[in-house]
């Protein structure tokens, strides 16, 4: 399953596209045989976990497939619940003590709506709602991955206490290690807000006949349509581990991508660790999301393409020591800039701590708009420069007619790097980055930052003058009085979250490389 972004085959793409999801053509799944992380690792001390009695009943008739038991190097063993294929009615999946859920392949939530909210498009809403308890553990390997299609949704809402952990059958077993990944696909959204770079070349983007491709191993599903208040359910307080095996080629899932998602979705308390390709990936639509965290993902932390509209506040990127590409990666259409919707994207109380030398943290593009607020950027290798802005498109005036606010925006910024500025790839240089960037108010070139235990808010941060007011651009974002992600008198990852190799909380549900007992 790929997100598609056009018929053109991957090879087409030059050194400067997106290299992930969608922007390189439909990819056809694979199956072979994950192989396992050779060292195993114990997963948990004290009291061993015992098999629940078997599966639980659920409304949909196909019902769980009883899968015997599955058990780890530290004796603890769990029953093995698979799902179905595809959910045809709404189901719950309640928390057992002693149970974990299996995606035995391409799990779908309903059938594919269409692009329309109605039946226009000749397609019935199946009106699909999968529940996730909290604390439920859900398990994948290979090619497995979940799709909530159109017009169905999912509420997969945990807790402080007991968050929803998706994660690989390696992580079950006690057989990762801090440089896990890939071990299974991840967890998409395909909803039917407006996007661009359509599937059907003769498509005007952004309407109703403007769809992209999610392609499955057998039942290829599609995204995009004129819904911009289309809901596909929520997620919060969620944990999405080892996500993005390889399906083809160089081709992977993030931990979670959205394709088309509505303003009615909502999105929180999300942490995606060790995703092989980007943390997350949002094609086209409008979406909204805070309190996200990316840890040790191996391509880019933030990759927003096909005309999304996004705002997020409170972002924690980290990658881990030599591994990853930017911490941002941002570009409108494909190389179809002048399509409409065209990309804006905001936001405001960032982290950004780059671990490994490259080319940049980030990578603005293609002609996308966008806004950075109220963080810092840290560049812990010494040689990666903070910004990088390509093409004119990136750079040029307003103008409301081709859905453009103007150059990136850059107010309340501080950069810790080296080399805060580079020559783009399309002609804009450093020396006009850094005039964008001067043009913001409250920014800092010359920042020294205080970050604590590799994510916490020091003196600096906590204690930045001025401070932008992001509730003047949304009504989605809250006023705060910091720069950065998380304040030391408000940390906000308490409680739900695991500790990595790229960034660790205090063992809040314990390491990530092992199963947690709630």
């Amino acid at each position: 399953m790929i997100l598609g972004c056009s018929v053109l085959a991957l090879a087409a793409c030059g050194p400067d596209e997106i290299a992930s999801p969608g922007t390189g053509g439909n990819i056809v799944i694979n199956n072979p045989t994950p192989a396992p992380t050779p060292t195993p690792t114990p997963t948990s001390g004290g009291t061993l976990v015992t098999p629940a009695g078997g599966c639980p009943t659920i409304a949909d008739a196909q019902g769980l497939t009883d899968e015997g038991t599955i058990s780890n190097s530290a004796g603890d063993e769990w029953r093995v619940c698979a799902t179905p294929l595809r959910f045809n009615a709404s189901s719950t999946l309640p928390q057992i003590d002693g149970l974990l859920y299996r995606l035995p392949g391409q799990v779908n939530v309903g059938t594919d709506g269409g692009p329309a909210a109605d039946n226009s498009d000749g397609l019935d809403d199946t009106n699909v709602e999968l529940t996730i308890e909290p604390g439920v553990i859900i398990y994948a390997a290979g090619s497995s991955f979940l799709n909530v299609t159109r017009g169905s949704s999912i509420d997969a809402n945990g807790t402080e206490d007991m968050p929803i952990i998706f994660t690989s059958r390696d992580n079950v077993v006690g057989l990762n290690n801090a440089n896990s990944s890939g071990q299974w696909g991840g967890v998409v959204l395909s909803g039917r807000a407006p996007v661009t770079d359509c599937f059907e070349a003769l498509a005007t983007p952004g309407s109703v006949d403007c769809e992209r491709q999610v392609e499955g191993a057998s039942n290829p599903s599609f995204f995009g349509g004129n819904d911009e208040d289309d809901s596909s359910g929520s997620l919060s307080y969620v944990q999405i581990r080892y996500s993005g095996f390889v399906l083809s080629g160089d081709n992977e899932l993030q931990s979670l991508t959205t394709g088309g998602t509505g303003s009615g979705t909502t999105l929180n308390h999300i942490q995606s660790v060790n995703s092989s390709d980007d943390g997350v990936e949002f094609f086209g639509g409008i979406v909204n999301i805070s309190n996200l965290i990316v840890a040790g993902a191996e391509d880019d932390s933030l990759d927003t393409d096909t005309g999304v509209k996004a705002n997020m506040q409170f972002v924690l990127a980290a990658q881990r020591d030599g591994i990853g590409d930017a911490i941002i990666e941002a570009d409108s259409n494909n190389g179809l800039e002048d399509q409409t919707p065209r990309q804006n994207t905001t936001i405001s109380n960032f982290t950004f701590i780059q671990r490994r030398a490259g080319d940049q943290v980030v990578r603005i593009r293609g002609g996308t708009d966008y806004g950075l607020y109220n963080g810092v950027i840290f560049d812990a290798t010494g040689s990666t420069p903070c910004i990088r802005i390509d093409t004119p498109e990136a750079i040029r005036a307003a103008n409301a007619g081709l859905d453009d606010v103007g150059p990136p925006r850059f107010n309340s910024v501080a950069l810790d790097c080296d080399t805060n500025f580079r020559d783009g790839s399309g002609g804009v240089t450093a020396a006009q980055a850094e005039g964008i960037f001067d043009n913001g108010a409250g920014n800092d070139k010359d920042y020294t930052h205080t970050i604590t235990g590799g994510y916490l808010n020091g003196a600096n941060e906590d204690g930045y003058t001025p401070i932008f007011d992001p509730t003047a651009l949304s009504s989605f974002f809250v006023t705060v009085s910091y720069i950065g992600a998380v304040s030391s008198s408000d940390d906000w990852t308490q409680g739900w979250t695991c500790d990595s190799s790229a960034v660790s909380f205090g063992n809040n549900t314990g390491a990530c490389t092992e199963i947690p007992t709630f």
